[in-house]
């Protein structure tokens, strides 16, 4: 077509472009990702021609190429991409929650890669997206604390599990006000700071998140979910440990008290020496 003058280059690499994004994009809707790549980096070299390397036409390239680079394990690629493109959004003047949806993009595939050099990238990313709309309210908060749960999460896989703790308390009670005192949210708050309490040993303020936790989870999904079983299944364990342990105690004072009380004999004809003896 080219070569017939019947359409310019510019429009032939634009449709070149949207042609190789539809191959690759329906590729990738069959989870075909290895096939789905090259198009994703064909359409993204088009479109860096046709729209500009820093214009916003590329974003979306970008992410859907770091996406695929994700499944087939290319972390570092897919970290680059995703930067790449949250450089494009930050230029353009973005909203707060367009600013948070963007860094989010890089500290989940960061953590995702499970690798300890992306750890930091993780935590840095983690914490420019929940600033950018820490002081949002309605539906942005409730973002902002899922994006805190999901950080929470990740500390907690790389040994911070104590720093994760003390976040999530301090998050439950914003939980109740922006997803109510009966939701998924605060139940799974109460459950990993039971399990916090576990691990440290502290068995009583375990039961009495668990026991709140178990309360939810039986009003949202009923008392024969895996999840309400799971809960309740520690909970039982924990009743047990703590009676045993309370007849433990309870005999150990029997038998000092059986001690104390005990007449004591002496051989006759002999007294009782004393220390001066």
């Amino acid at each position: 077509m080219l070569q017939c003058g019947n359409i310019v280059k510019e429009e032939w690499i634009e449709i070149q472009s949207r042609i190789k994004l539809s191959f690759a994009q329906l590729y990738q809707g069959q989870k075909r990702s290895k096939e789905a790549f090259p198009y994703y980096q064909k359409a993204l070299e088009y479109t860096e021609i046709a729209k500009d390397e820093k214009s916003l036409e590329c974003v979306q390239v970008l992410r859907e190429l770091a996406g695929v680079e994700q499944a087939l394990g290319l972390y570092d690629a897919a970290i680059s991409h995703f930067s790449r493109a949250h450089l494009i959004i930050l230029s353009k003047d973005p909203s707060p929650e367009e600013a948070a949806d963007s860094a989010h993009f890089i500290a989940r595939a960061a953590a995702a890669s499970g690798m300890h050099d992306h750890r930091d990238v993780a935590e840095k990313y983690f914490q420019e997206s929940m600033t950018s709309i820490k002081d949002s309210e309605g539906a942005e908060r409730a973002k902002f604390l899922s994006i805190q749960d999901e950080f929470c999460s990740f500390l907690q896989t790389t040994g911070q599990k104590e720093r994760a703790a003390m976040i999530l308390r301090e998050s439950l009670e914003a939980k109740v006000g922006a997803f109510g005192d009966f939701s998924p949210e605060v139940a799974e708050t109460y459950r990993v700071l039971g399990r916090a309490d576990l691990a440290q040993g502290n068995n009583s303020g375990a039961y009495a998140k668990l026991k709140k936790c178990v309360q939810i989870e039986t009003f949202l999904y009923g008392s024969q979910d895996k999840k309400t079983l799971a809960t309740q299944h520690t909970i039982d364990t924990l009743s047990k440990i703590s009676e045993a342990a309370g007849k433990s105690r309870q005999s150990v004072k029997a038998k000092v008290a059986f001690c104390t009380s005990a007449p004591q004999y002496t051989m006759p004809g002999r007294g009782r020496h004393s220390v001066a003896d």
